[in-house]
């Protein structure tokens, strides 16, 4: 068991968004499931309570908790991707359906999840000891909506 596992609070769509993610992620699987027996003080028996899945080694749990919390952009899980395709990939799959996307990799899901997908060489760019290289990619970065590996390694050099 790991030590720290993301808990997710829905209002209903708690299986319905571990088949999502589980469709986006490689290596993803449902790995339990809980049912509401009518004596808990939310929840209609026989409704999904918990629903624990992995998505590419990491395990989550999302709860029908009901309405009364909203996800915000305070949290957020990072998509650490090697290539452009990746990152077009994830962009694509996650904004998806009635998700919306902002500035420098960030995106919210259609469950209202926010994520960040970012290519793995941003955070070497942009730690750069000059000073210049660090900021030209930092200035190209905050242009940017999609992530393009190609625009950030010619700020990088200087192109």
């Amino acid at each position: 068991m790991q030590r720290i596992t993301p808990f997710l609070w829905f209002d209903d769509q708690a299986e319905e968004a571990a088949k999502f993610y589980c469709s986006v992620f490689k290596n993803s699987k449902i790995k339990e499931k809980t049912y509401y027996t009518g004596e808990e003080p939310v929840g209609k028996k026989g409704q999904v309570m918990t629903v624990v899945f992995e998505l590419d080694g990491q395990e989550f749990v999302a709860l029908n908790g009901g309405p009364q919390f909203k996800f915000t952009e305070a949290i957020s899980f990072s998509v650490n991707c090697e290539t452009q395709e990746e990152i077009d990939y994830f962009w694509e799959k996650l904004s998806a359906d009635g998700g919306s996307t902002g500035p420098c990799g960030w995106l919210k899901d259609k469950f209202g999840l926010s994520w960040q997908v970012s290519p793995i060489v941003l955070a070497e760019m942009l730690s750069d000891k000059d000073p210049a290289v660090a900021g030209r990619v930092m200035e190209a970065m905050l242009q940017m909506t999609t992530f393009d590996i190609a625009a950030l390694e010619r700020a990088y050099k200087g192109g």
